[in-house]
């Protein structure tokens, strides 16, 4: 990207065109639609990484998985000392609170012997695909503001940041111009976990949903077949030229007129990929749908994976998200037993379903939260937010498996050794699919504009 795209007078240079276009309001609703691979390489570096993974299917935990509850045993030796910590959010006063115990059991799973929680047996038993990062930080202590820099890179929202999926979607295009680049599934913590900020509107997630109306209102009229529908799309795109050339410097008409016309492609494609019908059924049990307590997070894993094997780059998989997330235990930790319960076999059937396709080794899982836990009580049985040392874990595209990198102090309050700020993750991400993270920087109006200003960059140690 050069460094000034926008120009005075309301004239603006064919790639300002194209990148604002996107901008217009109805491309929040049907992100990414119209970009093709190659269309934003221009603002990459010419020389990329080579690509490790294809799609990511990022499983974000809207709330605060307790890591050491989880994937982080601590020794219990520990209960009742009191421990020097620093008070979040408006306050940081030094404090002493008294470390309480866990109650889980852990068990060495695979070849590696990974100690892995009660609460995740099914994940324990693909541990082996699985890189344990035990390090991460990030800043932010309260729920939203946390996800906002979980996602974006960035603190605050002084500058309108757009979320990671945005960015892969702006750098690499779509792989499937029937589909969005960049699709988000279940409800997010914020919506800025789904905004494409100010590389526009084009680049925002695209909801989708399990069941035959992927995306609402985008149902075809009853009794369209395809040969149909393609003519009515020529038609339609014919009408528009003219529509477009004269409107070209206004951003907001043009991304509508390119919206509806790829919108009616989405009407054959997407209702094709949320269709299970075909899916075997010892796939569909893998995913624990059928099951009651699986249902749900197992029929958008499955869906998940469908996109990514139609080529979907980014697909994002919010988990229990609203308000603060249902992750947030602050009355009793006890209550992410059945989240856990409701998201364990649905993702090993997913990670077993990957590989058993030959799909794992190019297609990226990250498993996350906003933040961790802390090792302190909160009303007696619950646990506070802890930004200070958390875990986050990674399988498949690239990553070696059966391997812990990183580590939290005694009681699992600080990031200690090999410590990642959360940025590290989406510089991982970035180099997998191919990008290098200290060039994908975008100028607006004047201001060089990055994902990743802090940190060290990828986690070298768990890729292969």
């Amino acid at each position: 990207m050069p460094n000034s795209y926008l120009y005075l007078c309301d004239r603006i240079s064919r790639r300002g065109f194209f990148f604002q276009a996107g901008g217009g309001f109805l491309g929040l609703a049907l992100g990414a639609l119209w970009a093709k691979a190659g269309q934003t390489r221009d603002t990459l570096s010419e020389q990329r990484p080579q690509p490790k993974a294809k799609s990511v299917i990022f499983l974000f935990m809207c709330g605060g998985v307790s890591h050491i509850d989880t994937f982080d045993p601590k020794d219990n030796r520990w209960a009742g000392t009191l421990i020097d910590v620093i008070g979040f959010g408006d306050n940081q006063a030094e404090m002493r609170r008294p470390v309480i115990p866990c109650l889980r059991t852990f068990r060495r799973y695979g070849q590696s012997g990974i100690p892995v929680s009660d609460w995740f047996p099914h994940v324990g038993g693909v541990i082996d695909d699985i890189a344990v990062v035990r390090s991460i930080w990030c800043n932010e202590a309260n729920h939203f503001p946390a996800a906002i820099e979980c996602c974006t890179g960035h603190q605050g929202r002084q500058f309108d940041h757009p979320t990671l999926g945005s960015w892969v979607a702006h750098a690499l295009g779509s792989a499937n111009e029937n589909l969005p680049t960049f699709v988000n599934i279940g409800r997010p913590s914020s919506p800025v976990q789904l905004t494409g900020g100010y590389l526009g509107a084009s680049v925002a997630a695209t909801p989708f949903q399990p069941g035959p109306s992927p995306v609402p209102n985008l149902n075809a009229p009853v009794g369209t077949n395809p040969a149909e529908r393609e003519r009515q799309m020529q038609a339609l795109h014919d009408l528009n030229r003219e529509f477009r050339e004269r409107y070209a410097t206004n951003s907001e008409i043009a991304a509508r007129a390119r919206s509806y016309e790829l919108a009616a492609r989405m009407q054959l494609a997407a209702p094709e990929a949320v269709d299970f019908a075909g899916e075997p059924r010892h796939v569909r049990d893998l995913y624990g749908i059928g099951e009651s307590e699986t249902e749900d997070f197992g029929r958008q894993l499955l869906l998940a994976r469908r996109l990514a094997e139609r080529g979907v780059r980014f697909i994002q998989v919010c988990h229990a998200g609203g308000g603060n997330g249902a992750w947030d235990a602050h009355g009793d930790i006890r209550t992410q037993g059945p989240l856990c319960r409701a998201t364990d076999k649905p993702i090993a059937g997913l990670i077993r379903d990957l590989k058993q396709r030959g799909m794992l080794d190019e297609t990226l899982v990250v498993w996350t939260s906003e933040f961790g836990r802390s090792p302190w009580s909160q009303n007696t049985t619950g646990r506070d937010h802890n930004p200070r040392g958390f875990t986050s874990w990674l399988a498949g595209g690239g990553v070696k498996g059966g391997i812990v990198h990183g580590a939290t102090d005694e009681v699992g309050y600080r990031a200690v050794e090999n410590r990642h700020y959360f940025s590290d993750l989406h510089a991982t991400i970035l180099q997998q699919l191919g990008l290098d993270h200290q060039r994908m920087e975008i100028q607006v109006l004047g201001r060089t504009m990055r994902l990743v200003e802090e940190g060290n960059g990828p986690i070298q140690e768990i890729l292969s």
